[in-house]
């Protein structure tokens, strides 16, 4: 089993910025890819972004050049650094982690508990 504890969500305003943290714990060493989702009221958890063992990374085209995400595998955690938020951003993000590389939610074996970011107008 895996654990994951997320951290860093809170109310910002619109330009903002906010700094998510993901720490993984458990039988780490299966988990290949780590990633970040997000769920609005109302709709499906996304893709936001993710992150391989080795470094590579994808994102969602809504969040290309204002999102960053980075891993530290010797902490197993993963971080998302969120630059110019837009209210349309607000959601519950969720961290999650896979054994194989995937943008798809239902390949993430193991997910956090979720932290909500709001961005105000």
């Amino acid at each position: 089993q895996v654990q994951l504890v997320e951290s860093g969500g809170g109310l910002v305003q619109a330009g903002g910025s906010l700094r998510l943290s993901c720490a993984a714990s458990g039988r780490t060493f299966g988990i290949y890819a780590m990633g970040w989702f997000r769920q609005a009221p109302g709709k499906e958890r996304e893709f936001v972004a993710t992150t391989s063992r080795i470094g590579t990374t994808t994102y969602a085209d809504s969040v290309k050049g204002r999102f960053t995400i980075s891993r530290d595998n010797a902490k197993n955690t993963v971080y998302l650094q969120m630059n110019s938020l837009k209210p349309e951003d607000t959601a519950v993000y969720y961290c999650g982690a896979s054994s194989t590389w995937s943008a798809r939610p239902t390949s993430y074996d193991y997910w956090g508990q979720g932290t909500q970011v709001t961005v105000s107008s």
